[in-house]
């Protein structure tokens, strides 16, 4: 059992199983032995890609989108441009980079990172270490540690790393998934729990589902959802949320545990993979709702892109290019934008403040899914 493992069954032994959300949280961000925790998980010597790795026309796109919502709002100074997850800081390092079409932009932005990461942390200080900046970064355990006032709020493969409870449908009603210590106790299994009354958390469009469906809701994600509607609310501005996911609820399980690109056994030795389910994207968008933001799609990534001009960025750096690095930008173009890639399963929601029009990328595209 790694260390994580003979930790979490020590717990299970002394309390009783888990819910999927405490077992996920404890993999996740344990201070000494969680995935993020202990180093850097990206890249192709790493566990998975993001898509800013992908090409440096995805960060681009999404400063451009920025500087666009804050000439939208009236060019507020200063602005608070949040980053929840930054992963290496790539995406906020080619983000500046395109900004600089915008000086005034580039002065009146107070720069948050929200990362637990303390490996991370350290990556992304010296990604953005030669960025021009009026001030610099600063980072923060959480959304509600940056100070309140017009908000640009980024996050790209975030919400689908936040813990989610998992129920199921059985013949005695929903009953929440529970994780145990395996039968050998040297492992763990999924149990159930018996029905009863958080059963209510079922998304509204599951609660009539078959036998055997899974339900799985993100708390976390609702709650953080709440909060920026609250804060766009008040304080007007953007957020783009960029993941992957339906734009409603399957009814199937999707949590899964990747290790080096690779799928594993989503309790097989905790720690070790990075753990992660879809986003339900209408939960997300409704809960902003309810703090009196406005929700604009979700629409594909791929469509997206296209509509902030991908196309174009590509040749124009292919007008500079070897015929090797046209190759990697039409490749990557295809990846990030072809519905068999991650073009189709990545979705792009957008909130705003109540009085926003729809921007970039949104005005004039149908949500994803609508014919």
């Amino acid at each position: 059992m790694t260390p994580l493992a003979q930790r979490l069954a020590a717990r299970i032994a002394r309390q009783g199983p888990l819910t999927v959300a405490e077992f996920m949280a404890a993999v996740l961000t344990n201070p000494e032995h969680g995935y993020y925790m202990t180093g850097d998980p990206l890249g192709a010597g790493g566990d998975f890609t993001t898509a800013p790795e992908i090409s440096q026309m995805f960060g681009e796109l999404i400063g451009l989108w920025c500087v666009d919502c804050w000439q939208a709002l009236g060019e507020p100074a200063p602005v608070h441009l949040v980053e929840l997850g930054p992963g290496r800081g790539t995406l906020m390092a080619d983000a500046l980079r395109a900004a600089k079409l915008a000086p005034g932009f580039l002065r009146a932005i107070r720069l948050h990172l929200v990362e637990v990461s303390p490996a991370l942390r350290v990556r992304q200080e010296a990604t953005l270490s030669e960025t021009p900046l009026a001030e610099p970064p600063r980072w923060h355990a959480h959304l509600g540690a940056v100070p309140e006032g017009p908000l640009l709020l980024l996050a790209n493969e975030f919400f689908d790393a936040l813990p989610i409870r998992q129920f199921e449908k059985t013949p005695h009603g929903w009953c929440e998934r529970l994780v145990r210590l395996d039968d050998a106790g040297t492992g763990f299994a999924f149990t159930l729990a018996p029905p009863g009354p958080l059963a209510a958390l079922i998304p509204p469009a599951l609660r009539q589902a078959s036998q055997d469906s899974v339900a799985e809701v993100s708390p976390a994600g609702t709650c953080l959802g709440v909060e920026i509607g609250r804060r766009l609310a008040a304080h007007g501005g953007a957020a783009l949320i960029v993941d992957y996911g339906p734009t409603e609820p399957s009814g199937r399980p999707t949590l899964q545990a990747v290790r080096r690109h690779k799928p594993q056994a989503v309790l097989e030795a905790p720690g070790s993979a990075d753990l992660t389910a879809h986003v339900d994207f209408a939960a997300l968008a409704q809960a902003a709702r309810d703090a009196d933001a406005l929700a604009h799609g979700p629409v594909t990534q791929g469509a997206f892109l296209a509509a902030l001009g991908i196309a174009e960025r590509a040749t124009a750096l292919t007008k500079e290019a070897t015929s090797a690095q046209s190759s990697d930008i039409a490749a990557a173009v295809k990846r990030l934008t072809d519905p068999t890639e991650m073009g189709e399963l990545f979705k792009v929601l957008a909130l705003t403040g109540p009085a926003s029009r729809p921007p970039a990328g949104f005005a004039a595209l149908r949500p994803a899914g609508e014919a």
